[in-house]
């Protein structure tokens, strides 16, 4: 299972963590394998490593847009910051913070805090449908909010 993993990833200990969470995976829903439980397990070990690669790709996305964001608000240096970008930047706080409570949560949840609208739904006690809404009308508002600052390049993504 570890050579099967490790075919998905270049590094041994990854494809260990896979392994770790497909055993985690199997065991959770052991009653619905029975027939067959070597398949079912490898089956697992294929659903973590996709899983494992889908993160690592979200999360090599959001520290490109959080490098080039940081670009464009810091300038090339990073000691040295413009007043045009001290002020697009307190004009992005503001935006964010001029949402209401509820859709700031959620947005904050989803884009900072990673989580899915079944994760946000469950730590604020509303449906993931109402999660997801929250977040689109926040996004909406965002975009109308920071739709006069022309120089920034970064799209708030849907």
């Amino acid at each position: 299972m570890l050579l099967f993993a490790r075919q998905y990833t270049h590094s041994h200990a990854d494809a260990e963590d896979i392994v770790q969470d497909a055993f985690t995976r199997f065991w959770k829903r052991r009653h619905k394998f029975k027939k067959n439980p070597a398949s079912c397990l490898f089956g697992c070990v294929r659903w973590s490593a996709l899983d494992w690669l889908r993160k690592n790709r979200r999360r090599e996305r959001r520290e490109d847009h959080a490098a080039t964001y940081e670009s464009l608000v810091n300038g090339a240096d990073y000691f040295e910051r413009t007043i045009e970008n001290e002020e697009m930047a307190d004009t992005t706080q503001r935006a964010i913070e001029s949402l209401p409570e509820a859709q700031r949560e959620v947005v904050v949840l989803k884009i900072w805090g990673e989580l899915t609208f079944a994760e946000i739904g469950h730590a604020l006690s509303v449906s993931p449908n109402t999660a997801a809404s929250r977040y689109r009308y926040g996004l909406a508002a965002l975009k109308q909010k920071l739709k006069g600052i022309e120089k920034w390049s970064v799209k708030i993504e849907n």
